[in-house]
């Protein structure tokens, strides 16, 4: 049997570790992969990350439509794949994935969140791809998605400005 002492001084410094451990804030993951930078020099600028599909959680729950009224369809994670940062404006950016033509979506959100940007399969493009203008420098997520639910698909991404 502990002496009440002790009891008290292990019960004390129970205390004190639950007090710390609530006190730490809680990080949230800011993307499921890597994240890219293009920075803020002039000239042709790109970069490439890779990842891979496969969640259940419709991306069509960020935004039905983008900027240009294009829908935004496929399923992906809750948090997104990639982090985009942008050291300047751009005046043309693309985004086109490699699945090996296997189904893929985008969804872009902007510095704003009110700047949605998304790209699909069509009938001659199986990956997804976004060729757009007017990027302000700032922080942008990616969404990159599969067709059907829960589908894997290991991808590559790359991001280039158009000139």
């Amino acid at each position: 049997m502990l002496s009440s002492t002790r009891q008290q001084h292990r019960y004390s410094g129970l205390l004190a570790l639950l007090a710390v451990v609530s006190a730490t804030p809680a990080f949230a993951k800011d993307a499921n992969f890597e994240g890219l930078t293009l920075p803020g020099t002039s000239g042709a600028t790109r970069g490439v990350v890779s990842g891979y599909t496969g969640g259940s959680y419709s991306l069509s729950s960020i935004a039905n439509r983008d900027r240009h009224n294009n829908e935004c369809f496929g399923y992906g994670d809750r948090s997104p794949d990639h982090i985009l940062k942008l050291d300047r404006d751009f005046a043309q950016l693309k985004l086109k994935v490699n699945s090996g033509r296997k189904g893929t979506t985008l969804l872009v959100k902007g510095p704003d969140d009110d700047t949605i940007r998304c790209g699909g399969e069509t009938e001659s493009r199986r990956d997804a791809q976004i060729i757009d203008s007017d990027w302000k420098s700032g922080t942008y997520r990616i969404w990159v998605g599969a067709v059907e639910s829960g589908k894997r698909l290991d991808y590559t991404l790359l991001v280039r400005e158009q000139q």
